[in-house]
């Protein structure tokens, strides 16, 4: 491994459905709706995941975590994200920050921005400031906008040891 910083990009849609439980960034949203996702659906900490395990070279969360295994249903993200940092430490390398943009019509993310930076600096091994979340809606168009889905999308930087 060189010394160089490494850059990856997360991105995971996830459509959203009446009555289901909301998580998003570790996490637990009051909302009508929640995603709907093999395991809790939580599309912030899949795309946190997906960036942290590409900048370390590694293969993404569907490869890692199939969605066609049993024992992944309804599992929790916080696990992918503790085993997605066990693959980064053996390669020698540590996460230096995360940038996350969420797009969704609801839930309001702005009460809960400080609780989900916090609850993923403690799963990505990170201070606070090293973390951002910004809510972003989707203008009334697409699905997003129509408030049938959200999209979660996070590049993470990777240093060495």
């Amino acid at each position: 491994m060189n010394d160089l910083p490494r850059i990856g990009l997360g991105i995971d849609v996830h459509r959203l459905e009446p009555g289901r439980p909301c998580v998003l960034g570790g996490i637990r949203f009051e909302s009508a709706t929640g995603p709907i996702g093999h395991s809790d659906g939580d599309a912030v900490l899949h795309a946190a995941c997906d960036a942290v395990l590409g900048a370390a070279g590694l293969d993404d969360l569907g490869t890692l975590f199939s969605d066609k295994d049993p024992k992944h249903r309804d599992r929790a993200s916080a696990d992918f994200c503790t085993a997605a940092m066990r693959l980064v430490r053996e390669r020698g390398l540590r996460v230096l920050s995360l940038d996350a943009v969420v797009e969704t019509e609801a839930p309001r993310l702005a009460p809960h921005r400080l609780a989900m930076r916090e609850r993923i600096a403690a799963l990505f091994e990170l201070p606070v400031d090293r973390v951002n979340v910004k809510g972003k809606t989707g203008e009334k168009v697409d699905a997003i906008g129509r408030g049938e889905a959200l999209r979660a999308t996070v590049v993470a930087l990777l240093g060495p040891r």
